[in-house]
């Protein structure tokens, strides 16, 4: 006997089991997109919170205003570790790369 699933009036659950769930595929696409967004909003962080504008961050991670710019933009996809290097010392930060586990993967034997 299938179990009934629970109702609910939640967009983000409704949308989530209408979209997502059972769907690995797209799951991973949406993850994706949540580090690209992630990743621009923390670049846009540093600069405001440093108080520098995209042209002076520009100057000081030796790129392009447009590239500062493209970089806080969520739907970019051009992300390199090298600029990432340059941006953090410009901001006196360093950048740190992790890898973790994957909810409901096992870890490798």
């Amino acid at each position: 006997m299938a179990r009934k699933r629970k109702r609910t009036a939640d967009a983000v659950e409704i949308i989530h089991r209408r979209f997502f769930q059972g769907k690995p595929q797209t799951l991973d696409l949406l993850e994706r997109e949540r580090m690209n967004a992630e990743i621009a909003r923390q670049i846009y962080d540093l600069r405001t919170e440093a108080d520098l504008t995209q042209r002076w961050l520009a100057r000081l991670a030796g790129t392009s205003t447009s590239a500062i710019c493209r970089l806080e933009d969520g739907d970019y996809r051009g992300h390199s570790l090298g600029i990432f290097q340059r941006i953090a010392a410009a901001l006196n930060r360093r950048v740190d790369v992790r890898f973790v586990l994957l909810k409901g993967e096992r870890k490798a034997a």
